[in-house]
């Protein structure tokens, strides 16, 4: 009786002994699992620490690399190698020594673009002088044509003013159809049907920089359909053609005058609004439209 009672607690100490094992092990595990979690997200973090480092050193570059207008080919290497880190950082695997390998090349890169931000702020200190130097003589060289480009720039000016202001003016322009009598007598008139021609009058406005002689004027009527009324003949002014219906043709003695002139139809007026246009050579100076209905 004793010697089963003795087997009894044997097992079950056996038993408690396991237990204490298996909740041990369970326990260890979980720590285990739980440390390699939080070295993970630990690693990730710095790999996210260095990557950002990087891409703020290639930033600093960037800028570096645009304010020389002649490129810098070693900041142009420092540049294209920290591309390359970090393309390989964003492969690699999350592990301690990999990531302090990735430290230490960044770590040497920094050394490195400390030296060549030096040098290249250097090279631009002498290179704003070289331009100060450059500026100087060509402000020398600009004092002394400046006087001669003055005078030049004038001259062209005033001529320019002259050249445009010597043009025939018209005022007054107007257009309107017209009854023609047997008698000569001429009745206007609105209506298309009705109207034997169109009378075009206007004033050659006085202007003392035009010389006095025999002068013309290229008339231009437009019927409702846009085609040229009357002799509908062309004149070429350089790389411009102009459709005309008539050369007013004057003397011209520095002073007012009235002129008119006549337009036939080519066929009968329509109804519609007609366009009346007067130009000097190329040059529309005046422009005037009306109805017939």
């Amino acid at each position: 009786m004793e010697n089963s009672n003795s087997k009894s607690t044997g097992l079950k100490i056996a038993l408690g002994i396991l237990l204490v094992l298996f909740l041990g092990t369970a326990f260890y595990t979980s720590k285990l699992y739980n440390e390699k979690k939080e070295n993970e997200i630990s690693l990730t973090r710095e790999k996210e620490q260095v990557m950002a480092d990087l891409s703020t050193m290639a930033k600093q570059y960037d800028v570096a690399i645009g304010e020389n207008e002649v490129s810098n080919e070693k900041l142009l290497v420092a540049r294209e190698r920290i591309q390359g880190l970090m393309d390989s950082l964003k492969i690699s695997q999350n592990s301690v020594s990999s990531l302090w390998r990735y430290k230490k090349q960044f770590l040497a890169l920094q050394d490195e673009m400390e030296v060549l931000m030096t040098e290249n702020d250097k090279l631009k200190i002498e290179n704003s002088m070289l331009a100060t130097s450059l500026d100087s003589t060509n402000v020398q060289l600009a004092e002394r044509t400046m006087f001669t480009d003055s005078l030049l720039v004038q001259n062209t000016q005033l001529a320019e003013v002259m050249s445009n202001a010597a043009v025939l003016q018209t005022t007054d322009l107007k257009g309107f159809g017209v009854i023609e009598r047997s008698s000569g007598k001429l009745i206007p008139t609105e209506r298309a049907r009705r109207s034997d021609k169109i009378r075009i009058c206007y004033t050659i406005a006085k202007n003392k920089l035009v010389g006095a002689g025999d002068k013309e004027l290229y008339v231009q009527v437009l019927d409702p359909k846009n085609n040229v009324l009357g002799a509908n003949e062309q004149i070429v002014f350089d790389d411009t053609v102009l459709n005309y219906s008539l050369i007013s043709k004057f003397n011209y003695e520095n002073r007012n005058l009235n002129i008119c002139e006549f337009v036939a139809p080519n066929d009968e007026f329509e109804e519609g609004r007609y366009i009346v246009n007067v130009f000097s050579n190329k040059e529309l100076i005046s422009s005037s439209e009306f109805t017939l209905q």
